[in-house]
């Protein structure tokens, strides 16, 4: 199992400890040191979509040329997320099976008990 994100995101930081204090092992995968390949990024595209992965309430979100946020359909949004890995949305975590996007507790409750 891999856990998508950055360190310092609160968000993450929730998850990760969500996860450790169940005792369930994952690998961290820092997308904004490390980056993220294409045929992941794609591989999310088609099982989530592109709107679902964009994080448009962050920092990064904001600094993007309006003209670019305006405009953005898949291509591009690849293109962008590929770039500035900060801006998707996180954590993904990838169990093997399927991808998962954010964290709640009754979203990863769900997830480890089905």
């Amino acid at each position: 199992m891999i856990l998508y994100g950055i360190p310092n995101c609160g968000t993450m930081k929730k998850a990760r400890a969500w996860l450790d204090e169940r005792g369930i092992g994952y690998h961290f995968h820092d997308y904004k040191k490390a980056g993220l390949d294409e045929a992941t990024l794609r591989g999310w595209v088609v099982e989530l979509g592109w709107e679902q992965l964009i994080n448009k309430r962050g920092q990064m979100w904001r600094k993007l040329e309006p003209s670019v946020r305006d405009n953005l359909d898949e291509e591009g949004a690849i293109r962008v997320m590929l770039e500035t890995p900060g801006i998707i949305r996180r954590p993904v975590l990838d169990t093997g099976n399927e991808r998962h996007v954010g964290f709640s507790e009754d979203q990863y409750q769900a997830i480890f008990t089905s």
